[in-house]
């Protein structure tokens, strides 16, 4: 790439086009975009109108009453987050170097963004409305076997909520798909179809769940010494919306040196708006 031919709005959808390629929890079957809206900056407000539940009654002939009026509730999703990447490469460099180099780095920006929204996205575990263990009492895994059972328990909980079957998902940390490679229900049931292999981080899927891994699933009290407590989140992506905007991209020459430069600005944010179809799943990480 050279600053002769940079066409912004190209490498913006090529910028947004990478780091849709690696996103998991901020991807569009994990967490949905029904109100992307249009997003010029941080501080934007993407207006969420949610529709109450409809009454059902047993109908008689010529027993219909009058139609009910709906209630209804307006949220507001907050675009709160703002990142952006600003790097140069010098024209020594640039010649030297074989394939360009400008190019592999909007790649490298693209996976930095993407897990800085994954992060974020995963962070609203704390507003799931259903909670298997807590901060204080987390689950304990014994023995391989309870990795996969807990995501059974997950999946009933989900049921006793009436959350759609189809299209669940579950993320895991990588040490806990370790553990469900232990477990032949895990192993000879697991196996993908052609629809759910088009999911960014899926591994699996088992206990009524699309099984992906993330090292951005969220997880506190590690450090030295103390085992993790980590959170695994399941749910619909009913549950929760995002939405995003590449802002800017802008090549330039820095006046004190030879070289190219290139900036970029991702906006976002998210809402949990169905607490109901979103669950948290807090597990220790068993001593190795």
């Amino acid at each position: 790439m050279s600053l002769d031919n940079f066409i912004p709005t190209i490498w913006s959808a090529r910028l947004l086009q990478a780091l849709r390629a690696t996103l998991v929890f901020a991807q569009p079957n994990i967490i949905n975009r029904d109100y992307q809206g249009e997003i010029t900056a941080a501080g934007d407000t993407v207006k969420i109108n949610t529709v109450g539940d409809v009454t059902i009654g047993d109908y008689t002939k010529s027993s219909m009453g009058d139609p009910e009026e709906l209630d209804d509730e307006t949220r507001t999703l907050k675009i709160t987050e703002a990142k952006y990447f600003n790097f140069q490469v010098d024209d020594i460099d640039k010649a030297q170097q074989t394939p360009k180099i400008m190019g592999q780095a909007m790649q490298n920006a693209a996976y930095g963004l993407a897990r800085s929204a994954d992060s974020f996205v995963s962070s609203h575990y704390v507003d799931a409305g259903i909670a298997l263990g807590s901060d204080a009492s987390p689950w304990e895994i014994i023995k391989p076997s309870e990795a996969y059972e807990m995501l059974v328990d997950l999946s009933v909980a989900l049921d006793e909520n009436n959350v759609p079957i189809e299209g669940r998902f579950v993320v895991v940390p990588p040490w806990y798909e370790g553990l469900m490679l232990k477990d032949d229900r895990f192993v000879k049931g697991g196996t993908l179809n052609s629809e759910n292999r088009l999911l960014n981080g899926q591994i699996g899927a088992g206990a009524g769940f699309n099984i992906l891994k993330s090292n951005t699933v969220p997880s506190i009290g590690e450090s030295e010494g103390v085992v993790a407590n980590t959170k695994v989140i399941a749910g619909h992506n009913i549950a929760w919306s995002y939405a995003e905007q590449i802002n800017q991209t802008e090549a330039y020459r820095p006046h004190n040196r030879f070289s190219d430069a290139l900036k970029g600005l991702h906006t976002y944010g998210a809402k949990v708006v169905r607490p109901e179809s979103l669950a948290v799943l807090s597990v220790k990480r068993p001593v190795r």
